[in-house]
Formats: structure tokens, C-alpha cells, sequence
């Protein structure tokens, strides 16, 4: 009974303890979210800003800045951030690499090339219709890597790793060979893109990117029991009931519609999808029904504050969020490792 009894407190004291941590990442969350409408290469007062968003002028162009630009800017960095937490925990729990992303999968390239090709062969520069060239070749990337890794014979995590990692140097060198053979303007617009940044994003983007990454959370989401028993490898998935062919394909389908969508609209941001999901084990432990949720939080914040401080270090220009996450992640995720011991999965 004594043993009963400690074991619900524990519980009751690891989920209080969940709670308020979520608590304390959605206020976090609150507050960058007010610092990304309110900072930016052009100066706009807090009154006018507030102006923008609660009585909106059509004839105001601080107005329409605001409410055009730096609204869909903040919404796209959290629903990026987000995707590229959930899609780390994902190809982590599969291929059971704490040091794995979803770059595992060759999606960062498979969106990169397919890019650079829509912008040198068919001259598409905007981003509104480049991301839906980089989200088709994310998913033609992810389909090769298995079809590569021989996923029909079964599951090997190390076989897919190393089919990703060999598809991603193929398809980087592609990109390398168009870049190099192509116009000025090719190689200038394809920077844009490369660096991973937020900057023009419109909700020509942010809409169709954040039904793409809905569906994937959904897919991912649904997933979290599978993941548990996934991560403790192929037997005892088999054991305890689980087909671990089909938790691939549809997970393989979520990390597609997260991280793919995610790289197709904002370009190759890395460092995201690694980091957060091992803060999120600090926080919650290695149950992925707290896991996903809390990955994602961290990474909306890691990606918005990355993005805010690119703003306000590089004004009056800006420092692109890819740069500033591989330059705060970098030494934060040694400090983590150095401070706390990470977790196995």
C-alpha cells in the first residue's frame, strides 16, 4: 500500500511538474511572440503597432507592415520551429540516434535541389510557389532513402542512415554543379533561400505551410505510444505487437509534411530539430505523449528568439534565422551536455 501510495505521488508530482513547465514555455512563448511584432528593420512605435493590430488601417503603411508582414513572420517562425522540434523527436525515436534529424532522411536536400532547379530551369523566384518545388522534393528524397535502405526486408535504422547520408551528398552535389553552371541571379535568389530565413513570408506561405505541418502533427501525434515501444527496438516492438514497417511509413509521412514543409517555406534550418528534443527530455522525460508537445514548444521558442535577435544584432539589416540558430544552438546544446548528463533513448 506505502509502495502504492509513493508511486501516485510521484506520478502526480512528474505531471504537476509538466504542467507547470508548459506553463512557464507558453508564456515564454507569449512574449517573444509580442518582441517579433514589435522589432524590425524599419522602426515602428508600440502605438502604432498595437493601432495595427487592433483597429487596422488599409491606408496605413506601418499598418500594413505589421499586419502583412511581421504577423505572418512570428507565425511562421513558431509553426517552423515547431514542425522541426516534433519531426527531431520522430527520426530520433526511429532510428534510436540521439544525434539524429530529420536531415537523416535526406529532406533538407531533396528540398534544396528541387529549388535550385525550379529557380534556374523555370525561373520561379517566389517563395509562394518555390516551396511547393522544395516540399516535392523532400518527399521524392524520403520515398529514395528507403526504397535505397531496403525498408521491404525489414527495419534498419543504421541501413537508413546511411542511405540518407549517401542520397544528401548525391543531391548536395547536384546542387553545387547547378548553382555553379548557372546566372548570377540563380545563385542570388538560391542564397536567399539557403541561408534559412523568415524575412518576405507572407501568409501566401504561412497558410498552405501550417496545414501541411497540421497534418503531420496529427499523423505524428497519433504515433506516440508506437514511438514509446519503436525506441526500444525492432524485437520488442515485434513482442509487444507493433508493426514496425508501417510506424516507419507513417512516420516517414509526418517527418515529410513537418520538416519538409517547414524547409520547403523558410529554407534549411538546422540545429532546431536536434537541440529540442533533448531540452524536452530534461523537462519531461522520454514518454513521447509530453515529448512531442514539449519538443515543440522549445522549438517555436529556440526558432523564434533566433529570429528576433537576428533583428535587433543585424539592424538595420538582419542576421537570417539559420545563422543565429546554429550560432545560439551550437554552444547552448555543449552547455546542456556539460551541465546535464542527456538521456538515452
Amino acid at each position: 500500500m506505502t509502495i502504492m501510495i509513493h508511486s501516485r505521488s510521484s506520478e502526480f508530482s512528474r505531471d504537476a511538474k509538466r504542467r507547470i513547465w508548459t506553463l512557464i514555455g507558453l508564456g515564454l512563448l507569449l512574449v517573444v511572440s509580442c518582441f517579433s511584432i514589435f522589432i524590425g528593420t524599419h522602426t515602428i512605435s508600440p502605438s502604432v503597432t498595437v493601432d495595427a493590430i487592433v483597429a487596422f488601417d488599409h491606408s496605413n503603411s506601418d499598418h500594413l507592415l505589421v499586419q502583412h508582414l511581421r504577423i505572418p513572420r512570428t507565425l511562421l517562425s513558431i509553426v517552423v520551429g515547431g514542425a522541426l522540434g516534433v519531426s527531431g523527436v520522430i527520426m530520433q525515436a526511429l532510428t534510436r540516434n540521439p544525434l539524429a534529424d530529420p536531415g537523416v532522411l535526406g529532406v533538407n536536400a531533396g528540398a534544396t535541389v528541387a529549388v535550385v532547379s525550379a529557380i534556374a530551369f523555370l525561373g520561379i523566384y517566389e517563395v509562394a510557389y518555390i516551396m511547393w518545388f522544395g516540399l516535392l522534393g523532400a518527399a521524392i528524397a524520403g520515398a529514395s532513402v528507403f526504397v535505397l535502405a531496403g525498408i521491404r526486408k525489414g527495419v534498419n535504422p543504421v541501413r537508413v542512415v546511411l542511405a540518407g547520408a549517401a542520397l544528401s551528398v548525391v543531391l548536395l552535389s547536384l546542387t553545387h554543379m547547378i548553382t555553379v553552371n548557372s546566372h548570377e541571379m540563380v545563385f542570388e535568389q538560391f542564397r536567399h533561400w539557403s541561408v534559412g530565413s523568415f524575412q518576405g513570408r507572407g501568409y501566401d506561405v504561412v497558410i498552405p505551410t501550417s496545414m501541411l505541418i497540421a497534418v503531420g502533427l496529427l499523423i505524428a501525434f497519433s504515433l506516440s505510444k508506437a514511438f514509446d515501444t519503436v525506441s526500444l527496438g525492432e524485437d520488442v516492438g515485434h513482442a509487444l505487437g507493433v508493426n514496425p514497417i508501417k510506424i516507419w511509413c507513417l512516420a516517414s509521412i509526418a517527418i515529410v509534411s513537418l520538416a519538409g514543409a517547414a524547409t520547403a517555406a523558410a529554407g534549411p534550418i538546422s540545429f532546431v530539430g536536434l537541440t529540442a528534443p533533448h531540452i524536452a527530455r530534461m523537462l519531461c522525460g522520454p514518454d513521447h505523449k509530453w515529448l512531442m508537445p514539449f519538443s515543440l514548444l522549445i522549438a517555436s521558442i529556440l526558432t523564434l528568439v533566433a529570429d528576433v535577435l537576428g533583428r535587433v544584432i543585424g539592424h538595420p539589416s538582419e542576421i537570417s534565422v539559420g545563422i543565429m540558430i546554429a550560432l545560439i544552438g551550437g554552444p547552448f546544446f555543449v552547455f546542456l551536455v556539460k551541465r546535464w548528463k542527456i538521456s538515452q533513448l
